[in-house]
């Protein structure tokens, strides 16, 4: 599987130290930050020699939160942020195991993407969409977490936010029913959960447009009941996969996942 790093980690690191800044700077009353104002004054006054202008008094400024933050150098925050990546990486991390199928379809198209020189374009529908989502991003897939519910994407936004995640993990708040995908997919990971206030007939047209959308090669992942009484039966989903390599295997909790391959051209 081929290592992703978001972004630059300079440009991250950037981003970082000004978040930190600017989150300390909201939280203290207005006289406090008046008072580093002054502070700042008094150590750019002791230099002849520098013109004193608004650009240079911020930027002191920050120098002076940041001591007083003790905010890591870049050297630092590297080494540590390169440890939790490798983290998030790992299977383990988000409780999955190694042979599970939503890491084997990372490999793939992570490989695939890498091979081409293009990002491993990813759609995620329905629970457990967090982790799923963060998974796939850490291992250099695009992800695009949909769901009906605001809330729950909201959800995933934010665990990408705080994981360093947020430029590869993008949310859109609709039905399956009524989303197209405007670009090619590598993989659709998708619970039975986001097919479900879909008659029959809408949910064969919703994987229709899904297969067409996803590349040759790519791979598609669905994790459904395999209860009689299941609102989306295990058979039905499995017999639109004809002519994929189809393979159904079992999960905790008596559901079933569907792991199928688009054959190639």
């Amino acid at each position: 599987m081929s290592e992703y790093f978001p972004l630059s980690l300079r440009h991250e690191y950037e981003l970082y130290v000004e978040h930190e800044l600017e989150t300390y700077k909201d939280s203290i009353p207005r006289c406090a930050l008046l008072s580093i104002g002054d502070q700042a004054v008094n150590a750019l006054s002791s230099q002849s020699q520098l013109e004193l202008t608004e650009l240079v008094l911020c930027e002191e400024v920050d120098r002076i939160i940041r001591r007083r933050l003790n905010v890591p150098s870049f050297k630092s925050w590297r080494r540590k942020r390169l440890r939790k990546l490798a983290q998030y990486r790992r299977p383990e991390h988000w409780g999955l195991q190694p042979n599970a199928p939503l890491v084997r379809a990372a490999d793939r198209v992570a490989d695939r993407a890498a091979d081409r020189g293009a990002e491993a374009r990813v759609l995620v529908a329905g629970a457990p969409a967090v982790e799923t989502a963060l998974f796939l991003a850490a291992n250099g897939c695009d992800v695009t977490a949909l769901d009906r519910e605001p809330d729950l994407v909201e959800r995933v936004l934010d665990a990408a936010t705080r994981a360093g995640l947020a430029s590869r993990v993008h949310g859109l708040v609709t039905d399956l029913g009524r989303w197209a995908p405007p670009s090619p997919l590598d993989a659709v990971v998708c619970g039975s959960y986001a097919l479900t206030g879909l008659s029959m007939g809408e949910r064969a047209r919703v994987i229709d447009v899904l297969q067409d959308a996803t590349a040759f090669g790519g791979v598609h992942v669905l994790e459904t009941s395999a209860s009689s009484g299941a609102i989306v039966s295990l058979d039905e989903l499995a017999s639109r996969y004809g002519g994929w390599d189809l393979s159904i295997e079992p999960n905790r909790d008596s559901a079933s996942t569907i792991f199928a391959r688009k054959g190639m051209a």
